[in-house]
């Protein structure tokens, strides 16, 4: 196996190593290249996208007015978990807002949950069956992931602030908030203060979404890939540990599973409040 090799040969640090290697079309130089595309991301988000929508499909399709199946009673529940979260959060109509913070919720859950299958599971299919050396499989865990969801959720915070303020109003946000504008008079000083405080205001709105954009990719990635990490330390602690070693290695393994059971699903609720929290501000009018 791929990953016993990288374990073999450099150790603890060369097992690690081994699994923070992504499936590349190519190699990276510098800190950042735009030709490079971490397929396992790519192929794993999406696998999990379809994973949310087929089922759901179909149980909206057979959906009956009587009493539901299991399935459509944990649908229905689930949905009218999402839609109150989005009312408290979005004022105006929700007939796309709350579908659209179930499926980040969901999609961003089902990404999180594939950090719970054990480390070495889908790297060894990848390399005995495909003969794939590399597979980094947690899409919430790359950086790359986490932002362009973030980066996703801006085009539409940019989106509905048009849709609902139109353009003017929300080019008028940009040089009236968060201070306001200089009453203009006769005086070219109010001109001059107007000017100045434009520019101002507008570069605030432009830091507040950067801002939001960042700590919106980042929180999500540095809590997976914290995670991610105690996994590989726990896995390899297991490779090279005696008898009563792996006992407490299995233990530790299971102890951590069943906790990130709670940081899977709250970074999936986090990540989608903090999307309806900044759709909601498109909404609100200054």
């Amino acid at each position: 196996m791929a990953s016993e090799g990288g374990h073999e040969s450099g150790g603890m640090s060369g097992y690690i190593s081994h699994h923070l290697t992504y499936l590349a079309n190519k190699v990276q130089h510098g800190l950042f290249d735009i030709n490079v595309l971490h397929l396992d991301t790519i192929f794993f988000s999406i696998l999990c996208g379809l994973l949310f929508l087929i089922p759901f499909y179909f149980a909206a399709r057979r959906s009956t007015a009587g009493v539901p199946g299991r399935f459509q009673a944990f649908v229905e529940m689930l949905v009218e978990f999402v839609e109150e979260q989005a009312k408290g959060m979005v004022h105006g109509k929700l007939t796309y807002i709350a579908p659209l913070a179930l499926s980040v919720f969901v999609w961003v859950a089902l990404m999180n949950a594939i950090d719970l299958l054990p480390v070495d599971l889908l790297p060894w299919i990848a390399h005995n069956i495909f003969h794939i050396d590399y597979l980094r499989p947690l899409p919430t865990a790359d950086l790359n992931g986490t932002f362009g969801m973030a980066i996703a959720v801006l085009l539409l915070v940019v989106f509905y602030n048009i849709k609902v303020k139109g353009i003017g109003g929300w080019l008028h946000q940009w040089v009236t908030a968060p201070f306001g504008m200089v009453k203009i008079t006769a005086n070219p000083l109010t001109w001059l203060g107007a000017i100045v405080l434009a520019v101002v205001n507008a570069l605030f709105t432009a830091i507040e979404y950067v801002g939001q954009t960042l700590s919106h990719g980042m929180r999500l990635f540095g809590n997976m890939y914290a995670g991610e990490l105690i996994f590989f330390l726990i896995a390899g602690l297991g490779g090279t540990a005696t008898v009563l070693g792996m006992a407490g290695h299995l233990i530790m393994g299971s102890v951590w599973a069943i906790f990130h059971i709670l940081i899977v699903l709250l970074q999936a609720f986090i990540f989608m409040m903090l999307t309806l929290a900044y759709v909601g501000q498109a909404h609100e009018h200054h």
